[in-house]
C-alpha cells in the first residue's frame, strides 16, 4: 500500500492491512482497540486510531503491536482519543525501515471538512496518479497510495464530502476496502470486484465495519452482513444507508483469504476459514495420497488443513513441530555463524513424534522455497525416516498486486520449476500441491473454468482481473508495498 518496494526477501507471504471503524458509542476508541487485536493476524507492523470529537479529529499513530501501543504504560493513549466514533488500521509487517507518515489512518482537512482515511488493498494506478497528481503541484507528505485518495478527494468538484470520496475513488483502480471518518459520518467501501474483505456489524445502536468478523466477536458485537463488491455504506445519527455508485463487476474475491490471510475463526464470504481450509486439506488427501506412518502440520497455518488431510486419509495427526509464538522481530541479530538457526526460532521438531516415521509434511504454501528446504532438512534431523510435503494450495507461480506483499514474479520457486525441480530443491521424498480445481471445490466456489470464476486466484493462475496500470506502463515496483520510503 505504498510506492516502492522495501529491500527484503520474504518467504512467505506477508500479511494485508486490517481497518476497523465504529459509529455511535462512547467507549468507541477502546473498542476500536480491540477490535485492532483481534486483528492484529493482517499487520503486526503499526496501528493507529482516529477519532472526533468536540470539533476536531484526535489520531494515535504508532509502530508496533496493539497491545503494546495501547495497553500496560500506553493506556493513556486511549483515553485520548475521546468521542463516540472511530477508525482504525493495522499495517502488516515486514524487515527493513517504516516510516512514521504512512501509518494509518490518514487525516487531512479538506473544503467541506475534514476526513480521517484507513484503507487495505492497493491501487494499481497509483504511480501513474500521483505523478499526475505532483504534476499539477500537489504536495504528498506520505509514500502511501492511501495519500492518493485523500488527494483526489480533495480536489474533486462536488460539494458533499461523501460525494468527493466516491469521485475519487472511481478515479482509482486495483482493489481496496476502506473505512472513512468524518464529523458527521463513518463511511465504508469496498472496490467493485471485491477483492478484499469488509464486514458489517451491530452492537447495540452502534453500527461496525471491520476487516473481517473475528473483530465482532471479541466485542460481543453481532454481525449483520458482508459488504457488498462496490457497495458504499453511509453511516450518521440518522442510521444506515447502503449506495452502489460503481459500474458492477465479476466478484473476484481473494482466494488467498481462505488459504492463509483470514483467522480460522472468522467467516468470510459466507464460509468459515477453518472449515474451509479442512476442505482443502481433504482435497488434498484425495488427490496427492502418500504411504505414511504420520500426518504433520507446519504450525500454525497448515494445522485445519493437516486435520482434513488426517481425517480423508486415515493417517494418524499428532504435533511433530513446536512453534514457539514469542518470537518477535527485536530477536538477536543473527551472525553467519549462528545463521542456520533461524528456522528454529520458530519451529522445534518433536523428536519423540518423529523418529522412525514416514512424515506428511502439510504447509498452506512454498513461496521462494528456502523455508521449506529448511523445515524438510530439520525434520529429517529429527529422525523421521521419509518426507512428503503437501501444500494446501496451488503452485505460486505469479506476484499479487492487489495488496499482499509478495516477492518478484521470478523469485517465485514454482515460476521458475516444475513439481519435480522443486521437489528435488525442498529435500522431500515427494511433493505435491492441491490444485486449483480441489481448492475450488473446497471453498464451495464455482468451477475454475466456467465463465465467472468467483476468486480472484492470480498468484495461482497469472489471470489478474483488475487491470495492471503502473506494471503495464513499464514499470517493475513489484507489490506496492506500504512500508517503503521514497529513497
Amino acid at each position: 500500500m505504498s510506492f516502492l518496494p522495501e529491500d527484503h526477501a520474504p518467504d512467505a507471504f506477508r500479511e494485508e492491512c486490517a481497518v476497523f471503524g465504529i459509529f455511535g458509542n462512547d467507549e468507541a476508541a477502546k473498542l476500536t482497540v480491540l477490535g485492532l487485536h483481534a486483528l492484529q493476524h493482517r499487520g503486526q507492523e503499526a496501528s493507529g486510531i482516529a477519532t472526533y470529537h468536540a470539533g476536531q479529529f484526535v489520531c494515535e499513530r504508532h509502530s508496533g503491536l496493539v497491545g503494546d501501543i495501547f495497553g500496560g504504560r500506553n493506556a493513556t493513549r486511549v483515553e485520548n482519543l475521546k468521542g463516540a466514533c472511530a477508525i482504525g488500521h493495522n499495517r502488516y509487517s515486514t524487515s527493513g525501515g517504516s516510516g512514521a507518515r504512512n501509518i494509518q489512518p490518514m487525516f487531512a482537512d479538506l473544503s467541506g471538512g475534514g476526513i480521517a482515511i484507513a484503507h487495505n488493498g492497493n491501487l494499481t494506478n497509483a504511480l501513474s496518479l500521483r505523478e499526475e497528481l505532483v504534476h499539477q503541484g500537489a504536495i504528498f507528505q506520505s509514500t502511501s497510495d492511501t495519500e492518493v485518495i485523500i488527494h483526489l478527494t480533495a480536489r474533486s468538484s462536488y460539494p458533499r464530502l461523501v460525494d468527493k470520496l466516491v469521485d475519487a475513488l472511481k478515479q482509482v483502480e486495483g482493489a481496496w476496502s476502506l473505512v472513512a471518518l468524518t464529523p458527521k459520518k463513518l463511511i465504508g467501501a469496498r472496490d467493485p470486484w471485491g477483492v478484499r474483505p469488509l464486514v458489517l456489524g451491530r452492537l447495540g445502536g452502534s453500527w461496525i465495519l471491520a476487516s473481517e468478523t473475528c473483530a465482532l466477536d471479541i466485542i460481543g458485537a453481532q454481525f449483520e452482513r458482508d459488504v457488498e463488491p462496490g457497495e458504499v455504506i453511509v453511516i450518521d445519527k440518522n442510521g444506515l444507508n447502503s449506495y452502489f455508485p460503481f459500474n458492477r463487476r465479476p466478484q473476484r474475491f481473494c482466494i488467498f483469504e481462505y488459504v492463509y490471510f483470514s483467522r480460522p475463526d472468522s467467516i468470510v464470504e459466507g464460509r468459515n476459514i477453518y472449515e474451509v481450509r479442512k476442505r482443502i486439506g481433504e482435497e488434498l488427501a484425495r488427490e496427492a495420497p502418500a504411504k505414511a506412518d504420520l500426518v504433520v502440520p507446519v504450525p500454525d497455518s497448515g494445522v485445519p488443513a493437516a486435520l482434513g488431510y488426517a481425517g480423508a486419509s486415515g493417517l494418524p495427526f499428532d504435533f511433530g513441530i513446536i512453534r514457539n509464538h514469542y518470537v518477535g522481530r527485536t530477536f538477536i541479530e543473527p551472525t553467519d555463524g549462528i545463521r542456520h538457526f533461524g528456522v528454529k526460532r520458530k519451529h522445534n521438531p518433536n523428536r519423540a513424534i518423529l523418529d522412525g516415521k514416514r512424515v506428511v509434511l502439510i504447509d498452506d504454501s512454498i513461496v521462494r522455497g528456502t523455508t521449506s528446504k529448511k523445515i524438510v532438512q530439520m525434520v529429517r534431523d529429527a529422525g523421521a525416516a521419509e518426507v512428503h510435503f503437501r501444500v494446501a494450495s496451488p503452485p505460486t507461480t505469479h506476484s499479487c498486486f492487489y495488496g499482499v506483499d509478495t516477492p518478484y514474479t521470478e523469485e517465485l520457486l514454482a515460476h521458475n520449476m516444475d513439481e519435480e525441480e522443486m521437489r528435488r530443491f525442498i529435500g522431500a521424498d515427494s511433493l505435491r500441491f492441491v490444485s486449483l480445481a480441489g481448492l475450488y471445490r473446497a471453498t464451495g466456489g464455482r468451477n475454475r473454468n466456467s465463465a465467472a470464476p468467483q476468486f480472484c486466484d492470480a498468484c495461482f493462475s497469472g489471470e489478474y482481473p483488475i487491470r495492471l496500470t503502473d506494471q503495464h506502463g513499464g514499470r517493475k515496483d513489484g507489490q506496492l508495498s506500504l512500508l517503503a520510503d521514497v529513497a
